[in-house]
């Protein structure tokens, strides 16, 4: 095996109707997701963090980076919705979800269109989209809907605008919505009303936060594969810039495009997520299938997972053996249908603001990891984001112009440096 270390009325008439779907299997392009988003429940009433408790005098505060709008109600609006393709293709579907739901999700209408500009389209560009037909479908709880092929051409690293307009009131219903919370991108709500694929979108509030969105399929080039990347906040892209597509999956996405290499690049990462259990979302293990193994076109893994497992292990009892075998559980799943699956090594947080994080008993399961993941064998390849980000005069501390402030997550600077460390001759 080889090793590395190192994206009103008026306006619904102007919408271009929907070209027939065109049969897949012409030989020439495949379906590949080119952007995922895994989602989890946000209750009706999300809950606010906590405060910290108190710190010794002198020492840094841990400052939350809020996220615009999170709780937002969405009752009879339009939901603008920016994402970033990773890989292009000529046509487009949609997937949305109401995976979280206990009730069925009404859509009024939805479309789908190249951004232009922040809340505004390309002209000419907009789609309306309907599902087996039907361009106001309910979702059934816990199910997905995948959109009818629209045929419009999406460039690799660009803006697409998915508008849902949602006749129901999110407020009203005990039915959790199906959400990723930190999208670091922002999105648009609009005023009352079906204002799906407007031109001139009447913006009440933005939010950062994405809804009942699961994928963006294209119809990319014949042997385009995804590259799905597993992982907690650092993988999330916690601390990068809104808007500046700087998490290690995006700038790794833009390496791809530059080197000529015909793969997608989907982040699945979840902040606070564990690999064992506990945390935010469902653990790797539990939530494995769904957001790696069953998206469109996946044909590489990306694992880095485990600093919230271990972030205090004498409370936790959380043992390096523990996670090794957890992180065996994932290889045996991603080979079982032949997919190549790298290792990246947790990254330094020593000294990190966050109160009682870290300890030097979670310090040394996280060195004991590292070693099994850069010497095993097991992965079919290995990233050391450890080593590409760490201060070689304190080896267990980030290098301060790759910390965000916290010293346990990347600033966008980091995030280019993890993705740097990533071999692209393991993909080509």
């Amino acid at each position: 095996m080889k090793h590395a270390t190192a994206a009103g009325l008026a306006c619904l008439l102007a919408l271009a109707p929907a070209p027939p779907a065109a049969a897949q299997g012409a030989g020439d392009s495949r379906w590949v997701a080119t952007w995922a988003a895994p989602l989890v429940a946000r209750r009706a009433a999300p809950r606010r963090p906590a405060a910290p408790p108190p710190v010794p005098a002198g020492t840094p505060a841990f400052r939350l980076i809020p996220v615009l709008n999170n709780d937002i109600r969405l009752a009879g609006q339009t939901i603008r919705q920016i994402i970033r393709t990773s890989a292009g293709g000529e046509r487009v579907r949609v997937v949305v979800s109401n995976v979280a739901g206990t009730e069925p999700l009404a859509v009024g209408a939805a479309t789908v269109a190249l951004r232009a500009s922040g809340s505004s389209v390309a002209a000419g560009t907009v789609r309306r989209l309907t599902f087996s037909g039907d361009s106001a479908p309910h979702v059934p709880p816990g199910a997905v809907l995948v959109s009818d092929p629209v045929d419009l051409p999406a460039p690799p690293l660009s803006d697409l605008a998915i508008d849902l307009y949602l006749p129901g009131d999110t407020a009203a219903t005990q039915s959790p919505v199906s959400w990723h919370n930190r999208s670091d991108r922002t999105s648009y709500v609009s005023n009352a009303g079906n204002h799906a694929g407007a031109a001139d979108f009447p913006v009440a509030a933005e939010t950062e936060s994405w809804f009942y969105l699961a994928r963006v399929e294209v119809a990319a080039r014949e042997g385009t594969g995804a590259v799905v990347t597993i992982g907690d906040s650092i993988t999330d892209g916690y601390c990068s810039s809104v808007d500046g597509n700087s998490a290690w999956p995006d700038h790794l996405a833009a390496r791809f495009q530059a080197g000529g290499i015909d793969l997608a690049v989907l982040n699945v990462g979840i902040g606070g997520n564990r690999v064992l259990g506990g945390g935010a979302g469902r653990s790797a293990l539990a939530r494995f299938d769904r957001d790696v193994l069953l998206q469109t076109g996946v044909s590489h893994v990306i694992v880095l997972e485990g600093i919230n497992d271990i972030n205090r292990a004498p409370e936790t009892g959380i043992t390096a053996a523990a996670l090794i075998a957890g992180h065996r559980q994932l290889i045996a799943r991603a080979r079982a249908r032949g997919l190549a699956i790298f290792g990246g090594t947790l990254t330094p947080f020593e000294g990190t603001t966050i109160p009682g994080y870290w300890t030097p008993e979670g310090e040394t399961v996280r060195q004991e990891l590292n070693a099994w993941i850069r010497t095993s064998g097991e992965y079919d390849g290995v990233f050391d984001f450890d080593a590409a980000t760490r201060d070689p005069a304190r080896p267990n501390w980030f290098l301060p112009e790759y910390d965000c402030g916290d010293r346990l997550h990347p600033g966008d600077a980091g995030y280019a440096a993890m993705a740097n460390a990533v071999d692209l001759d393991l993909f080509r």
